[in-house]
């Protein structure tokens, strides 16, 4: 993909949508209700909402058969994922916040900065190729890498994983994982996995046990080592 050259922006709304839109389309489907339960806007507003969406070439949408983006919305998805993701590491690096508080401040942030804000925001910080809770930032070009992790959930009974990834941004789950530890970077070896009720079992470099529900052991991302 061809670098992105400097755009009219978008309002925070649509930009709010294309991203709700990109992450649905990257677990599964992305449908009318599924926007509106991630966004917390009703059906009906989603719905008009879709409508502009498509008539600015950002999506395309069929009644009843789901909303997908066109290769400019993925391109504008990606943009502002990348300001999204940038602003979070200059948040805790340089400004003393927490891993739990910066996505909402980045995401208030990141509709009212440059392109040429962000890629010197990216000199500055080193160019990172991961944001504070191990997702991959897009690159200037709008290409993204792939992830070869999977969830805790899916891992192996004795194996040894990295964890990669944390897929939650509300601030008591990562206060909660933070607080143990559990944070991109740390090693674990999975202690168990029951097939009941999906709950893992781990234990951290220093010995110590963290039992995790099946919800949360799906969010945290590992790979094996």
């Amino acid at each position: 993909m061809k670098e992105l050259k400097e755009t009219k922006p978008l309002s925070a709304s649509v930009g709010d949508y294309l991203k709700a839109i990109w992450r649905l389309e990257r677990t599964g489907e992305a449908t009318t209700t599924g926007v509106s339960e991630r966004l917390s806007v009703a059906p009906g507003s989603v719905s008009r909402m879709l409508g502009r969406l498509q008539g600015m070439g950002l999506v395309r949408h069929e009644r009843y058969r789901g909303v997908s983006l066109t290769e400019r919305g993925e391109a504008e998805a990606l943009r502002l994922l990348r300001r999204h993701r940038l602003i979070e590491i200059f948040l805790i690096e340089h400004l003393g916040y927490s891993w739990q508080e910066v996505h909402e401040e980045a995401e208030r942030l990141e509709h009212t900065v440059s392109d040429k804000f962000t890629e010197r925001l990216a000199q500055l910080l080193g160019h990172p190729d991961r944001d504070p809770h191990g997702a991959p930032i897009p690159k200037a070009d709008g290409t993204l890498a792939q992830e070869g992790s999977r969830p805790l959930s899916d891992a192996t009974v004795g194996n040894r994983v990295r964890i990669m990834r944390v897929g939650h941004e509300d601030a008591p789950t990562l206060t909660y994982l933070g607080e143990r530890g559990l944070v991109p970077g740390r090693l674990l070896k999975v202690e168990e996995v029951r097939a009941l009720d999906g709950v893992v079992t781990v234990e951290d470099e220093d010995g110590v046990s963290h039992v995790l529900g099946e919800a949360l052991a799906a969010s945290v991302l590992v790979q094996d080592l």
